[in-house]
């Protein structure tokens, strides 16, 4: 039996965490590693008491009478009862740190859950893990200080109660004992609820919208899906996945039974409600479709301007913009066309979830009952009674829709 390490020095080391002193060090005829954490603050004195002790084991060691329970070595340094707390290894109170129990949930609650969500949300707050200033569950207060210091309310609260929800299943999983984010979630700030959430378009502005995109130099490949939005109130998801299988022979029947998400990943339609969408011979709708099926270049109806499947990422620059950064660090932002029509002050600005507000709002309009719109835009109808029946819309005479 023999010593392994040469530079006894390389014995002593301070514990990041708790900045005290403590031995390790490992002897040749054991397979494990040795440890005793000290409980002494790293000062002059105290590495002299340390050193003491190392010596002591190392004879012991060279005189082959070394004691592998590590008992024999405890003592009191300066006659103060703080004695060595003597462990094989240093047992933290956690055997997980937070994302390797994220990860642990995120393989649990794919069979719950579908891919898109995991993919959306759990894989989001992966990402945030990896800019955390620490993984330590011990250091979950500076989890969350570090979170409401450096990101918005919402997404601070948005992880601390997934994590929150996290530890809950690591508890019933057995992985840990306890929830240290348990009293740590935060308050959802009150906000005022804003009546232009559901905000439709005029048909006035819709109609500018769409000649805007129709005249474009650069986005007039996407006045058709625009179009086809404005008069179906279907959601972009449900048309980014549409086939021409999903369309009658004569393009008045559209059937909506799908969705397709930014990751071009399809599920069902957001309430799992299937429909079809129907029009009449001579519409605007139908003749917008036959004559994308005369240029049919995919089974898919909708396709960016290089080609690929549509997807709201596609979408986004056309309808709101982008910005780009160049190597000098100068950021450069380019307006899509419904924020340079807000920007002329032509129409308010507002996401292309608005299309669909603008259909149901416009048809309740101009007399649609509201259990039939609800069928044609896959909803309740008492969400259609919420949310599309504004009485600044519906008191107003209407144009032709």
């Amino acid at each position: 039996m023999s010593l392994e390490l040469k530079n006894e020095d390389k014995w002593i080391n301070v514990d990041p965490r708790t900045k005290k002193l403590s031995l390790r060090f490992r002897v040749s005829g054991f397979s494990r590693q040795f440890y005793l954490s000290t409980g002494l603050k790293d000062t002059k004195r105290n590495r002299e008491i340390v050193r003491s002790k190392r010596d002591a084991i190392a004879n012991d060691i060279a005189l082959e009478r070394f004691d592998s329970t590590l008992v024999s070595y405890e003592f009191s340094p300066g006659g103060r009862d703080n004695k060595f707390q003597v462990t094989e290894e240093a047992k933290p109170k956690y055997q997980y740190n937070i994302l390797e129990l994220w990860h642990k949930f995120t393989d649990f609650q794919e069979t719950q859950l579908e891919q898109t969500t995991i993919l959306g949300r759990y894989v989001y707050i992966k990402n945030y893990c990896n800019r955390l200033p620490t993984l330590s569950l011990d250091e979950a207060s500076s989890i969350r200080d570090w979170l409401v210091k450096n990101v918005g309310n919402f997404t601070a609260r948005l992880i601390l109660d997934y994590f929150n929800n996290c530890c809950r299943w690591s508890i019933d999983s057995r992985l840990i004992h306890d929830n240290p984010f348990e009293k740590l979630t935060l308050n959802k700030r009150r906000t005022k609820v804003e009546e232009n959430d559901f905000r439709a378009f005029s048909l006035q502005q819709r109609d500018t919208i769409i000649e805007a995109f129709e005249n474009h130099n650069l986005y007039s490949h996407y006045s058709a899906i625009v179009k086809f939005l404005f008069w179906t109130g279907c959601r972009p998801g449900e048309a980014f996945a549409l086939c021409w299988d999903d369309v009658s022979a004569d393009c008045c029947k559209i059937s909506i039974t799908k969705s397709c998400n930014k990751y071009k990943i399809l599920k069902t339609t957001k309430n799992n409600r299937k429909r079809i969408f129907p029009t009449v011979e001579g519409s605007k709708l139908q003749q917008l479709l036959l004559s994308l099926r005369a240029e049919k270049r995919s089974s898919l109806i909708f396709l960016s301007k290089s080609g690929l499947p549509m997807t709201s990422d596609l979408f986004k620059p056309a309808w709101t913009g982008y910005s780009t950064k160049q190597q000098s660090k100068k950021t450069y932002r380019y307006m899509g066309v419904v924020q340079e029509l807000a920007t002329q002050g032509l129409v308010p600005y507002l996401k292309p979830y608005a299309t669909r507000h603008t259909f149901a709002t416009w048809a309740i309009s101009n007399g649609i009952s509201p259990d039939k719109v609800a069928l044609w835009i896959g909803d309740t109808v008492e969400t259609v009674l919420r949310f599309y029946c504004h009485p600044s819309v519906v008191e107003s005479e209407c144009p032709d829709f």
